[in-house]
């Protein structure tokens, strides 16, 4: 009989697949995206040179100038924003983006893939402005992507500051081995069940508040507190009530997650958020302080959900659609995780340990 192993019921210590998109190291706190670590990348690289990076060799039919690709696609899907009536603008950002998602056909080419690039990004932007009372902003081809993305959002453009922090963080995001949300997406492209199928497993998987969901109750747990000198007294509070303190912990990096440090950076470029930052770290030295005493044997460090609170906040997204903006940028490994599955992957069928009962032998 198969036996499980410890941790093998959450999969820690199981393989479940090869891969050349990215490697995930806990004990160093080291990510490498096809061959290049997180700080050669963030801050440095736009979207679309990330895209390249990770569709390549995936796609035969990859365009050579991605950034008018993705502008093209971006004004392809802008088209399905007319199917966003009221039962959608009811549900939350990130449900309403997925329908709208659901509506493009699936496909397996770089075509489709681009379309999928750029379906979170024009639905969520006019989702939250729909949501306002506002009208949707029809996307700019010739802009780079982040660059659109929040012209769309905000209905006027962006400073080239704020569209490079909105980069980074997209290219932070974009890939991070084989996490719930690329796990699930493999899954189903190992079905061929076609990409856009894929990307909805992924959106599916990114929408809890143990994946992508996250973010958003770090803004309200930053506006609770209020000021630095009510930060200790808080924390202390939220772990008495036994409450989970976003932001802290990760199920893999064992010491500070590395793409913490490249988001606060990137707030850092945002001139006007600097009081806000100082509070944040303010908070973030009381919370790993209050830790420390409290789970001596546990390490637990800040992770990329702080500081992408912050930053996204910096740029205007409102709590309720972070997940939509984690997906604009997990997008792109989702896509190159299932063409690696399709080109050379089996149907993904794991065995399970049955526990229950046994028939009864008959008298």
């Amino acid at each position: 009989m198969t036996q499980l192993t410890d941790g093998s019921d959450g999969l820690e210590t199981v393989i479940a697949a090869r891969t050349v998109l990215s490697e995930v190291d806990g004990a160093a706190g080291r990510l490498i995206i096809r061959g290049h670590s997180l700080d050669e990348l963030a801050g440095r690289t736009t979207f679309e040179e990330a895209v390249g990076l990770l569709f390549d060799g995936f796609y035969d039919d990859l365009p050579t100038d991605i950034r008018a690709a993705l502008g093209r696609a971006r004004t392809q899907v802008f088209a399905e924003v007319a199917a966003l009536d009221t039962g959608l603008l009811d549900r939350t950002p990130v449900e309403a983006m997925r329908a709208l998602t659901a509506r493009l056909a699936d496909g397996d080419d770089a075509e489709a893939a681009f379309r999928l690039l750029a379906a979170p990004a024009v639905f969520t932007a006019a989702v939250v402005r729909a949501q306002a009372g506002e009208a949707p902003v029809a996307p700019d081809p010739a802009l780079r992507h982040a660059a659109d993305v929040l012209r769309m959002l905000r209905g006027a453009p962006a400073s080239d500051a704020e569209a490079d922090a909105l980069d980074t963080y997209l290219v932070t995001v974009s890939d991070h081995g084989l996490n719930a949300s690329t796990f699930a997406a493999r899954v189903v492209a190992s079905t061929r069940a076609g990409l856009t199928s894929a990307v909805l497993a992924g959106i599916s998987a990114l929408k809890g508040p143990l994946h992508g969901g996250a973010p958003g109750p770090i803004i309200d747990m930053l506006d609770e507190i209020g000021e630095p000198a009510n930060a200790r007294a808080w924390i202390e509070a939220a772990l008495g009530r036994g409450d989970r303190l976003m932001g802290f912990g990760h199920r893999v990096y064992k010491v500070r997650d590395p793409r913490a440090d490249a988001l606060k950076q990137a707030v850092r470029w945002l001139d006007a958020r600097q009081g806000r930052l100082e509070f944040a770290e303010v908070v973030e030295a009381a919370v790993l302080d209050i830790l420390r005493e409290h789970k001596p044997n546990r390490p637990l460090q800040t992770n990329v959900e702080f500081y992408t609170a912050l930053l996204l906040e910096a740029l205007a997204f409102p709590p309720g659609a972070f997940t939509c903006v984690f997906a604009m940028g997990r997008v792109a490994g989702w896509l190159a995780h299932a063409r690696e599955q399709v080109v050379g992957g089996r149907l993904i069928r794991p065995a399970s340990l049955y526990i229950g009962p046994m028939p009864k032998k008959a008298a």
